[in-house]
């Protein structure tokens, strides 16, 4: 814990000003939320703000939807696909040779397609300093985000054009309106 608190000083102190500190409910009777985050607090005090959120239970997991059960089906079924055309490619003599790049590799989402992507490819993809990738895509998402989360928002998002607020009357009566 000591050298995390360390580290998240050390990393505020630089231009990445964010860090994020998760902890499982179940995974101490000492190191409790309150605990970490009044340590957190005490140790960051002129250097960073601290704040706490307890997830609910559908961050949690909760029971599975049926797009869960599915896309869980089709990543699992993926995975099993490639070690099992791993095994066949690399099995010579009654041995596994696995020295190539390709053969450790992690399962992700691209662009809605299932890709296998080796391990040595990220390392032109991550900012291992600031442990971040290099590109953050979701970051363009912001504006929408600001727009989702506030009641009162701007529509003017981006540089090319604006957004129209439009209206349309849902009866005669000119007082009933719809935001579109």
């Amino acid at each position: 814990v000591q050298s995390n608190v360390e580290h998240l000083t050390e990393k505020m102190k630089t231009s990445v000003q964010r860090g994020l500190v998760l902890r499982n409910e179940n995974c101490s009777e000492n190191y409790t939320t309150d605990f970490i985050y009044q340590l957190y607090s005490e140790e960051g005090k002129g250097v960073f703000d601290c704040r706490k959120n307890v997830l609910g239970h559908m961050q949690q997991g909760g029971s599975p939807s049926p797009f869960d059960r599915n896309f869980g089906t089709k990543i699992s079924a993926k995975a099993m696909q490639w070690i099992t055309n791993k095994l066949t490619e690399t099995y010579r003599q009654g041995r596994v040779f696995a020295n190539s790049e390709d053969t450790a590799c992690v399962l992700g989402m691209r662009r809605r397609t299932l890709v296998f992507q080796p391990v040595l490819e990220l390392q032109d993809e991550t900012d291992f300093k600031h442990r971040i990738p290099k590109e953050q895509w979701w970051l363009k998402l912001r504006p929408l985000m600001k727009i989702l989360a506030k009641y009162k928002a701007s529509f003017d998002v981006s540089d090319a054009g604006q957004m129209e607020h439009v209206n349309r009357r849902l009866t005669q009566d000119p007082h009933h309106f719809i935001a579109i």
